[in-house]
């Protein structure tokens, strides 16, 4: 179960205006930055273990929830210094759909880094069983570790694709 939440120092009429406008669950405003903190303690304790937190900002006020949530998203064009210090990603537009791509660009990110590793494992233990039985010398070695290589490099060029939504 996801839910997106609000935190902000704005009035009330503003924050439920912006909330029903972008279809936001829950919406907590009027907030000092003391106040954030105290709501994502609140929502990291009622989250599953397994469950990420992430909290998107742009103010020196959000500074400290950016470093207390689990995934800190500083929005940089406009961002303050203290919050693009305080965050764990710093996407440089203040258009909020780059965080769906930023996620997805992670995922496929880690599938291609999964794929590498097992290829490249695959082929060294492949290459060190005939070393075993006699049938690869050194030269066949190098010649597979090179192309494992060429292949893994070839294959993390993926990443440059994503499309979006």
């Amino acid at each position: 179960m996801s839910r997106t939440v609000m935190l902000t120092g704005d009035t009330a009429k503003v924050a439920g205006q912006v909330a029903a406008e972008l279809g936001i669950d829950e919406v907590h405003s009027d907030l000092l930055p003391g106040d954030k903190v105290e709501q994502v303690e609140a929502l990291l304790n009622e989250k599953p273990q397994k469950a990420k937190l992430a909290f998107v900002g742009d103010g020196i006020n959000d500074a400290p929830v950016l470093s207390r949530a689990d995934i800190g998203i500083a929005m940089g064009a406009m961002g303050s210094d203290a919050a693009i210090e305080a965050a764990d990603v710093v996407l440089m537009d203040d258009d909020p759909r780059q965080i769906a791509k930023a996620i997805r660009i992670s995922r496929k990110c880690i599938g291609i880094v999964y794929q590498n590793i097992v290829f490249a494992l695959a082929i060294k233990f492949a290459c060190l069983a005939l070393g075993a039985v006699g049938i690869a010398n050194m030269w066949f070695a190098i010649f597979a570790d090179v192309g494992v290589m060429v292949l893994a490099v070839l294959n993390a060029i993926r990443a440059l694709r994503v499309h979006n939504l």
